[in-house]
């Protein structure tokens, strides 16, 4: 069994006083124990941002027994097509939370519609990751990952 471990059940053992740390150590145990553990290079570059150097991110995934895992073409892909079909799904109106109404956010420079992005594309390359390379993904963000990989079995340290 491979699992794809996502940056948040990283960060939340990283950070001693997390909500998620126990629920995410003790998922990540479980998982070690049941075989391969792997990120991608999107983990790698999210997680690289709470240590002071690259040794420290490499001696981190040493202890942890987690391996690092190149991206394919065919995960990159996968990536591309997923962002494709968020990023047209993405609203271009924002809705007043008071009374409901829909309203345009245009910018005051150069007048371009704003919408909201809740999204990044490292979220699709970590999920086309997983889908590619593991068996299941071990991430605290499962509705999203569900929607956009259907195929993908998610463990949720929280659940």
């Amino acid at each position: 069994m491979i699992t794809a471990v996502d940056t948040n059940v990283l960060v939340d053992v990283l950070i001693a006083d997390s909500t998620h740390g126990p629920d995410s150590r003790t998922a990540l145990k479980d998982a070690a124990r049941d075989g391969r553990l792997i990120i991608c290079e999107m983990v790698y570059a999210e997680l690289a941002g709470q240590f002071a150097d690259a040794r420290e991110v490499s001696s981190f995934l040493s202890i942890a027994g987690i391996d690092r895992e190149n991206s394919t073409p065919e995960g990159l892909y996968l990536a591309g097509k997923a962002w494709q079909e968020y990023a047209g799904q993405r609203r271009s109106a924002f809705t007043c939370p008071k009374c409901g109404r829909r309203n345009r956010v245009t910018c005051s420079g150069c007048n371009a519609m704003i919408t909201t992005k809740q999204h990044l594309l490292p979220d699709f390359i970590i999920g086309a990751h997983a889908s590619v390379h593991a068996d299941r993904l071990l991430t605290r963000d499962r509705g999203y990952y569900h929607r956009y990989f259907p195929d993908l079995p998610i463990l949720d340290p929280s659940s």
